[in-house]
C-alpha cells in the first residue's frame, strides 16, 4: 500500500501486530524513527495471537508519510492495514444521506405518505404528468451522472472510484443552492448505453448534471439528451468552466481597458472545456479567437479527423494564422489554457500585448505559475484554490440549476449561461475590482442568488421557462 497523503497533518494508522513476532514497542520505534509523533492509541481488538490498534500520528516533515509507511513494512510481524486522515474519515459511509421531510409517527401518517392515500396522488399525476413537478421530488432534484471516464486529474478510473466526486458535487448543490442532488455512476462507457440509462431515470429528476465524461463522447451524449429530454441537461466540465471563465474575463477586460469584441484571444487545449469556452466567447461577441492543440493552430485550410477540431477551425482563426502556440501568442491580449501544466514560458507571455490577461487553468499544475510572470501580466487566473482569481465551477452550477428548476426550464440555453456569467461578474463592484480580485469567492452568498435571479429572467425571455415567476 502506498501512502498518498499530504504532509503536515494528523493521520490514523491501523496496525495488526502478530504478538509471536513483534511487540508494540517495535511499531513505536519505527514510527518515531520516521519522524512521526504518536498522540493517541486505541485498542480495536486483542487476543493471544494478535493485537489490532489505531494510532493517531502527527506528521510535519516533507515525505514523512512515505517514510513512515516504509518503516512499518520493514518490521516483521507488523501489518499496516490502512491509513486514514481527516479526508478519508469524512468519506466513511459516504458524504450524503436522505432524510424525510416529515416524521411518520402513527398509522394515519403512514397511510398518507404511503398506502392507501398515496394512490390519489399517483392518480393525479397519471391524469396530468406535469404535476410530477409539484407533487414529487422532481421539483427540486438533480441527477449528478458520470461514467468515471475523465475524473478530475485522475482520468479513466471507472464508476466506483468516481463516486466520491459525485457525492461531493451533490453536497455543493445542497449547501449553496438547496438543490437536492443525487450521485449516479454508470457501469458503462458505451455512448448509447449511457444515453439510454439517463433517459430511463429522467422521470425522477428535474435536471441532469453530466460530470467527468470523456471527450469527444461527452458532446454526443449531451447533444442527444438535450434533444430527447424535456428537462435541463448541463455538462459542467464544459459549460460550468465556460461560464466562470467568461465571468472572470469580463472583469479582466474591464480592468485592463479592453473590449471582448477587439481582444485577440488564444485558447490552448481544444477539448470539451476549450470548445465550450470558445462557444460562449463567440456568443458573447468575441471576434478574434485562435485555437491551439497538439497539431498546432487550428485552421480551416486543414482537414481534421476530430469533428470538434474541424468545427473549431471553421468558426475561429479568421486571419488564417498557422504554426504553433508561440506563433498564436505573438501580440495576443488573452491566453486561456485548459490543456496541461508547464506549456507556457515567461518568454511566451512577454511576446503577448502589454498587460496581457493569462488564464492558466490546467489542474493541478497550470500552464505557467503566477509567480513566473506576475510582474508582466495585467491579470492572472488559475483553476487552483491556493492562488488568487480561481476559476471554480462551484460559482456556476448551483445557481444555474436553482434558476432552471425554479423556472421549470426545458433546457439551459446560451442566454441563460451568458446571464449566469454576467451575474457572477456583477457581484464584484467597480470599487472592489483589482488584478487580484476579478472573480468572487465560492462562499460569497450573493453569487447563487444573483445567478438564480438572472437565469430565471433569461429563461423567461428566451421562451424556455414553463413557470412564470414574480421577482
Amino acid at each position: 500500500m502506498t501512502a498518498r497523503l499530504n504532509d503536515g497533518k494528523t493521520i490514523i494508522l491501523r496496525l495488526e501486530i502478530d504478538t509471536a513476532f513483534a511487540q508494540f514497542s517495535k511499531a513505536v520505534t519505527a514510527i518515531e524513527g520516521a519522524k512521526g509523533d504518536i498522540v493517541a492509541i486505541d485498542v480495536i481488538h486483542t487476543d493471544k495471537n494478535k493485537s489490532i490498534r489505531d494510532l493517531t500520528v502527527k506528521i510535519t516533515e516533507q515525505g514523512a508519510s512515505e517514510r513512515l509507511t516504509n518503516a512499518l513494512k520493514s518490521v516483521e510481524g507488523i501489518k499496516l492495514v490502512h491509513i486514514s486522515d481527516r479526508t478519508f474519515l469524512l468519506h466513511l459511509g459516504g458524504k450524503i444521506t436522505i432524510q424525510p421531510k416529515t416524521p411518520i409517527q402513527n398509522r394515519d401518517d403512514l397511510s398518507r405518505v404511503y398506502t392507501p392515500d398515496v394512490a390519489r396522488v399517483c392518480q393525479a399525476i397519471s391524469d396530468a404528468p406535469s404535476k410530477a413537478h409539484t407533487l414529487t421530488i422532481k421539483r427540486n432534484t438533480v441527477a449528478v451522472v458520470s461514467d468515471g471516464s475523465a475524473v478530475l486529474g485522475l482520468g479513466n478510473i471507472g464508476p466506483y472510484a468516481a463516486m466520491p466526486v459525485m457525492e461531493g458535487k451533490a453536497m455543493l448543490f445542497k449547501q449553496f443552492a438547496d438543490v437536492d442532488a443525487f450521485p449516479i455512476c454508470l457501469d458503462t462507457q458505451d455512448t448509447e448505453e449511457v444515453i439510454a440509462a439517463i433517459k430511463n431515470i429522467a422521470p425522477a429528476f428535474g435536471g441532469i448534471n453530466l460530470e467527468d465524461i470523456s471527450a469527444p463522447r461527452c458532446f454526443e451524449i449531451e447533444r442527444r439528451l438535450r434533444d430527447e429530454l424535456d428537462i435541463p441537461v448541463f455538462h459542467d466540465d464544459q459549460h460550468g468552466t465556460a461560464v466562470v471563465l467568461f465571468a472572470g474575463l469580463l472583469n479582466a477586460l474591464k480592468l485592463t481597458g479592453r473590449t471582448l469584441e477587439d481582444a485577440r484571444i488564444v485558447v490552448c487545449g481544444i477539448g470539451a472545456a476549450g470548445t465550450a469556452c470558445t462557444k460562449m466567447l463567440l456568443a458573447g461577441g468575441a471576434r478574434h479567437i485562435v485555437g491551439v492543440d497538439r497539431e498546432g493552430i487550428l485552421c480551416s485550410e486543414k482537414k481534421y479527423d476530430n469533428a470538434m477540431w474541424q468545427w473549431y477551425a471553421e468558426n475561429t482563426n479568421q486571419d488564417r494564422l498557422s504554426g504553433g502556440l508561440k506563433d498564436a501568442l505573438a501580440g495576443a491580449d488573452v491566453f486561456i489554457g485548459v490543456s496541461a501544466g508547464g506549456l507556457l514560458s515567461r518568454e511566451d507571455v512577454m511576446s503577448m500585448a502589454a498587460d496581457p490577461i493569462v488564464f492558466a487553468m490546467a489542474n493541478p499544475e497550470p500552464e505557467i505559475r503566477p509567480e513566473q510572470v506576475e510582474d508582466i501580466v495585467g491579470v492572472f487566473a488559475t483553476g487552483r484554490s491556493d492562488y488568487p482569481n480561481q476559476i471554480n465551477n462551484v460559482l456556476c452550477f448551483p445557481g444555474i440549476f436553482r434558476g432552471a428548476l425554479d423556472s421549470r426550464a426545458s433546457v439551459i440555453n446560451e442566454e441563460m449561461k451568458l446571464a449566469a456569467a454576467e451575474a457572477i461578474a456583477s457581484v464584484i463592484g467597480e470599487d472592489e475590482l483589482s488584478r487580484l480580485y476579478i472573480i468572487p469567492s465560492v462562499f460569497n452568498a450573493k453569487v447563487v442568488e444573483e445567478v438564480r435571479r438572472r437565469v430565471t429572467l433569461a429563461a423567461q425571455r428566451s421562451g424556455v421557462s414553463r413557470r412564470q415567476l414574480r421577482d
